[in-house]
């Protein structure tokens, strides 16, 4: 009881949620008096991250910052715009849509959001939409970013499981795609209802220039995806040559990106690694005294008693996570549930851990676009000036579809592991 009020103290003052973690671990060995627990802590942490799977990270997000840098992420928005006719509301199929080519190089939520947030809501608002519908809606598109591969969240999880990396990634196709048709589908709904504008008509002819023009790019996800499904690359391996493709893309394709940048590119890749990775080291601490606590017997024991079979033991933890995610992030969300949480899904309750993961990475990334904290409505806002409260109203179908797909996903495990050898 001391550690968790300790620990809800700090987060609550602002401290790093991987220090809270570090400094709630040291308050639990002294209250208990298990001093010669303090033995093992920085071997534990060091253990944490000592995996060649958690290499990806780096590489995923260096290919994120390389691409930004090169105008990839233009190029892209472009080739979904040469996808979509004059169709109502067709501004706002290209954001999901070009979301969704983004998702495949990027896999950060937040950081999705911030680009595509500076692209397509003012090309929304310059063609007749209300401002903070498209904000809402380039939120919702965001989503998909830490659920199609490549995905720092699932590559976490996979960690953290211990599970395939490469199984995780291809868990995450089925559910993307499944999310973007629903995202599809409610904006066939508002579009009818409140009549959205239709998309600049465009000739036959420059839309196929403009998909041939802009398809060189589709390149980096072909070859990041495409080399796991062969076979032919791990999921580290396809990061390192999505890396050199998407170098090569800028700097021979869309001729933004020079070798000058890398420096910098470089730092700030290394300085948002260095925090997930510091954040994996504190969460080998957690999962370490959590066992050595007996926390996930007391959970099992509890949730036995509500949950009588692995169906209710889904549905009971999307509640859970929904919860949980509305005020804290996606990976530290992980790290403090999945220890708890896999150990009652696998050994009681027979839930394949690949499909578990989905379930959870989908219900902590949705947690972003939810109240009271809604981080993804944040950023779109500090981006657009648009206000998150009315966003999250305005987007409220979006919400409630995601809501019905994490059902779907609940109930029918093929969702998530249909693709995966």
């Amino acid at each position: 009881m001391i550690t968790s009020i300790f620990f809800l103290a700090i987060m609550l003052l602002g401290v790093p949620i991987g220090v809270c973690l570090c400094l709630a671990g040291i308050v639990y060995i002294v209250d208990t008096d298990a001093t010669v627990l303090f033995q093992s802590f920085p071997t534990q942490m060091f253990g944490g991250v000592d995996s060649y799977g958690l290499i990806a990270i780096p590489l995923f997000i260096l290919i994120g910052e390389i691409m930004s840098s090169g105008g990839i992420t233009r190029r892209l928005v472009s080739l979904a715009m040469g996808f979509v006719g004059s169709v109502r509301g067709g501004l706002a199929y290209v954001n999901i849509l070009a979301n969704m080519m983004l998702a495949s190089i990027i896999g950060s939520a937040t950081a999705q959001v911030a680009i595509m947030s500076k692209i397509m809501v003012p090309e929304m608002e310059r063609q007749g939409y209300d401002k903070t519908f498209a904000a809402g809606v380039t939120v919702y598109g965001g989503m998909l970013g830490p659920i199609i591969p490549p995905s720092v969240m699932f590559v976490v999880y996979s960690v953290l499981a211990q599970v395939a990396v490469g199984d995780m990634l291809m868990a995450g196709i089925l559910p993307g795609i499944l999310l973007t048709l629903l995202f599809f589908l409610v904006i066939a709904c508002m579009g009818f209802i409140y009549n959205y504008p239709r998309s600049e008509r465009k000739t036959l002819r420059e839309r196929a220039r403009t998909i041939v023009q802009a398809s060189p790019t589709l390149l980096i996800p072909i070859v990041i995806v495409g080399s796991i499904l062969a076979g032919v690359a791990n999921p580290t391996e396809s990061a390192a040559v999505g890396a050199l493709v998407s170098a090569l893309v800028g700097k021979f394709v869309t001729r933004e990106f020079r070798f000058a940048m890398l420096p910098q590119i470089l730092l700030r890749s290394a300085v948002y690694s260095a925090i997930v990775l510091f954040l994996v080291a504190a969460a080998a601490v957690f999962s370490w005294l959590l066992i050595y606590g007996k926390v996930p017997q007391a959970a099992a024991a509890w949730i036995q008693t509500v949950a009588k079979d692995p169906v209710s033991f889904l549905l009971l933890t999307n509640v859970i996570l929904l919860v949980i995610g509305t005020v804290i992030d996606g990976i530290p969300g992980l790290i403090m549930t999945v220890p708890i949480l896999l150990p009652i899904a696998t050994e009681i309750y027979h839930i394949d851990p690949r499909h578990f993961g989905v379930v959870v990475v989908v219900n902590l990334v949705l947690g972003l676009m939810s109240p009271p904290v809604g981080l993804s409505f944040f950023v779109a806002a500090a981006v657009t000036g648009a206000k998150p409260g009315k966003m999250f109203l305005v987007t409220l179908p979006f919400f409630l579809i995601c809501c019905i797909a994490l059902v779907l996903l609940s109930l029918f495990p093929q969702l998530s592991l249909a693709l995966i050898k």
